[in-house]
C-alpha cells in the first residue's frame, strides 16, 4: 500500500530551508556591509593616512653634514680644508631576505641579471680593497646599521653603489686635512673627537661650521633607493672660509729660523712676530715648536697654542722705547739732552746700576738709549709722575687685550701705580716689574714705525662665503699715541742703537734698520729666577718703515755677551724685505751723538 506524505511535514522542511537561506543571506549582507564600510574608510575616508603609513615604512632619513669652511693664508693657500667623503654603510635587515638564495636581482641597461653574493663580494672587495670574506661578515647579519667602509672618495662611493647590493648605501661625511702641516699650526688649530680644540678652528667655529641638512627617500624591498619616489631634502649650508693675514712661505721660513737658533742655544723656546707697520697685519707669528694639526698628539699641550700671544714675560730694555717716547712727548728731554751719569744711581733709597761697569760718563738721551743704561733711563723717567708712567705704558698697549682671534691670549701683567712698591715704580721704566707678550712688544714698535699711530693687530683678513663672496674682516682701529715728530726722533734713536749699540747683530747691508735689544731674568717655578729672556725688536727700512720684526728667546744657554737674537732677526727681516720687493734704502742713517 502506498505511503501517503503528510503536507504539514513538507511545509516544515520548506520553512527550515527557507530560514537557513534567509540567515545565510543576512550574514552575507552583514559581511558585505562591513567590507564596504572598511573599503569606504580606506578609499574615501583615510586614503592618505594608509598610504602615508605604507610609505613611512619605506622611508629613510639621513643627516647631511656641511662642508666645513677652509682656513687660508693671505695668498689663498690652504692651511686647513675639508673634502667631501662618504661612509659606506649597510642595513643588514634589507639583505637578509636574499640570504637563503645567496643571490639578488640587479637591473642593468639590458634588463635584469641575477647576481650571486660571492660575485657581489668579489666586486666590492676589488673596489674597497678589503678581503671578500671580511666584507661578507660586515654586510650580512640582522643589524639595521653597520659600517662597511669610512671616508671613501665620491668615485669609490659611485662604484660601490653600482654593485646594487641590497641594503648598502652611502652617507655623506667630510675629512679635515691640513695641507701645510705644522706651518702656522698653532694659529690654525685642529679638530678633535669632541670638535674644535685650538686656534682658529676653535675661535672661528661659528663661521667655519655651517649648518647640517637632511635627506629623506624611499627604500624598496630590495634595499635599493626607489627612483622618482618621495625625496625631501633640507638644504645643507656649507661653512664660510677664513682668510688670514699670515704669509705661509714667510711663516715657514721664520719657523725654521727660530727653531734653528733655539736648538743652537739649547733654549726652552723662541718665537718671531712680523707685523706690517702701516696696517697692523700680522704676516708671521712663528714658534720654534708648533703643532701639526694632522697629528696634534705628537706635540706637548703647552706648544699647541702660539706662545707669542699666550705667554707673558718681562721684556727688559725693549720697553725703554716707551720711556724715551713719553719723555720726548712731554718735553722732558730732546734726543741730544745731556746727562752726567755716575756708575750707580740712587733715588728714593733705590740704587740702580748698568749691565756694564763704568765710571761717571757724559751721555746724550739718545746715548743712554743706545747703550741701554738703566741708570740714565731712571734719571729721565723719574721726571714723569707715577701715574704718567702708568698711563704711557697703557697708551702703548701694555696690559691691554690685543684680541687677534686666538684662544688663550693674555693681556700680560701691569699693576696699577698705587700698587707699585718703592723699586717697581722705577723698574717699569726699563721693562721689569711688568710682563707682556711678544705681540705686545711688536705693536709698541709698530706705533713708532707708523709715525706715532697705534693700530690694532689683525690676524684675519676676510671671510669668504660658500658662494665665493669675500667680506673684509673689518677696519683696523687707530689711535695717535705720540706726535709724528716724536716718532721720527725715536726712529733715529733706534737707528743709532743698530749702528753703535747692541743692535749691530741685526744690521742689514742694503736696508737701514732701527732696533733695540732686551734682557730680563726669567722666573723659575719656585719663585726665583733660572735664566734669561732675550729679545730683539727692529724696524726696516728706516727711510720708509714697512715692517716690524720681534725675536724672543726663552732661557738660552751661554754667555749673554755672545747670545744674539739679532741673528734670527737679520735672517727673517731680510727674507721679508726681499720677498715683498721692498726697494733698498737710498739714504744714509740719521744718527744722534751718543756722548758729549
Amino acid at each position: 500500500m502506498a505511503k501517503v506524505q503528510d503536507p504539514a511535514k513538507g511545509n516544515h522542511r520548506v520553512a527550515v530551508v527557507t530560514g537557513r537561506l534567509r540567515t545565510g543571506l543576512i550574514l552575507a549582507l552583514v559581511l558585505l556591509t562591513v567590507l564596504g564600510v572598511r573599503l569606504f574608510q580606506v578609499q574615501a575616508v583615510d586614503p592618505q593616512g594608509m598610504a602615508e603609513t605604507a610609505v613611512a615604512e619605506r622611508l629613510q632619513t639621513r643627516a647631511v653634514p656641511p662642508l666645513r669652511g677652509s682656513i687660508l693664508d693671505s695668498e689663498g693657500n690652504y692651511l686647513a680644508r675639508s673634502v667631501e667623503r662618504f661612509d659606506i654603510v649597510v642595513d643588514q635587515t634589507l639583505s637578509h631576505p636574499y640570504a637563503e638564495d645567496q643571490e639578488y636581482a640587479r637591473s642593468t641597461s639590458e634588463g635584469q641579471e641575477m647576481v650571486s653574493f660571492d660575485q657581489a663580494f668579489e666586486e666590492l672587495s676589488g673596489i674597497l680593497g678589503q678581503d671578500a670574506e671580511s666584507l661578507r661578515s660586515l654586510v650580512l647579519g640582522d643589524a639595521s646599521f653597520n659600517f662597511v667602509a669610512k671616508t671613501v672618495t665620491p668615485e669609490i662611493r659611485d662604484k660601490v653603489l653600482a654593485v646594487k647590493f641590497p641594503g648598502i648605501y652611502a652617507d655623506r661625511t667630510t675629512l679635515r686635512t691640513y695641507p701645510s702641516g705644522s706651518v702656522a699650526g698653532s694659529i690654525v688649530g685642529f679638530l678633535g673627537t669632541d670638535g674644535p680644540q685650538e686656534g682658529m678652528e676653535l675661535t672661528q667655529d661659528d663661521v667655519l661650521a655651517g649648518e647640517a641638512g637632511s635627506r629623506t627617500y624611499e627604500i624598496g624591498g630590495d634595499g635599493i633607493r626607489i627612483p622618482y619616489a618621495t625625496n625631501e631634502d633640507v638644504p645643507v649650508r656649507d661653512g664660510d672660509s677664513v682668510k688670514l693675514s699670515i704669509d705661509r712661505d714667510l711663516q715657514w721660513f721664520a719657523q725654521q729660523a727660530i727653531a734653528s737658533q733655539v736648538e743652537e742655544y739649547n733654549a726652552d723656546w723662541g718665537n718671531v712676530v712680523v707685523v706690517e707697520a702701516k696696517t697692523g697685519r700680522i704676516i708671521t707669528m712663528a714658534e720654534s715648536t708648533t703643532v701639526d694639526p694632522n697629528d696634534p698628539g705628537q706635540t706637548p699641550a703647552e706648544y699647541r697654542q702660539p706662545l707669542s700671544v699666550t705667554v707673558p714675560f718681562e721684556p727688559g730694555s725693549t720697553t725703554k722705547i716707551i720711556t724715551m717716547a713719553a719723555a720726548l712727548e712731554e718735553d722732558i728731554i730732546e734726543p741730544e739732552s745731556r746727562f752726567e751719569i755716575p756708575s750707580t744711581y740712587t733715588v728714593d733709597g733705590q740704587t740702580f746700576k748698568d749691565a756694564f761697569d763704568h765710571g761717571t760718563v757724559h751721555m746724550t738721551a739718545a746715548g743712554i738709549f743706545t747703550k741701554s743704561m738703566n741708570t740714565g733711563t731712571v734719571m729721565i723717567g723719574e721726571q714723569l709722575t707715577k701715574q704718567e708712567r702708568y698711563d704711557w705704558l697703557k697708551k702703548f698697549g701694555i696690559g691691554e687685550p690685543l684680541d687677534v682671534g686666538l684662544n688663550g691670549e693674555t693681556v700680560g701683567l701691569l699693576a696699577k701705580p698705587e700698587e707699585w712698591d718703592g723699586r717697581q715704580q722705577y723698574t717699569v721704566l726699563f721693562g721689569q716689574g711688568l710682563a707682556q707678550t711678544a705681540l705686545h712688544t711688536a705693536m709698541v714698535y709698530q706705533t713708532i714705525a707708523n709715525d706715532g699711530v697705534r693700530l690694532a693687530p689683525s690676524l684675519i683678513d676676510s671671510y669668504i662665503g660658500a658662494d665665493g663672496t669675500e667680506t673684509a674682516a673689518g677696519k683696523t682701529e687707530s689711535t695717535r699715541v705720540v706726535s709724528e715728530q716724536t716718532a721720527r726722533e725715536v726712529q733715529h734713536m733706534l737707528e743709532t742703537v743698530t749702528a753703535e749699540g747692541s743692535g749691530r747683530g741685526g744690521a742689514l747691508d742694503q736696508y737701514r734698520v732701527g732696533s733695540k735689544t732686551g734682557t730680563a731674568e726669567a722666573p723659575a717655578a719656585n719663585g726665583g729666577y733660572d735664566g734669561y729672556t732675550l729679545s730683539y725688536a727692529g724696524i726696516a727700512p728706516m727711510d720708509d718703515p714697512q715692517y716690524v720684526v720681534v725675536v724672543t728667546l726663552q732661557r738660552p744657554e751661554g754667555s749673554l755677551q755672545v747670545l744674539d737674537p739679532g741673528k734670527t732677526f737679520k735672517k727673517v727681516m731680510q727674507q721679508v724685505l726681499t720677498t715683498r720687493n721692498v726697494a733698498p734704502s737710498s739714504s744714509e742713517p740719521e744718527l744722534y751723538p751718543v756722548e758729549y
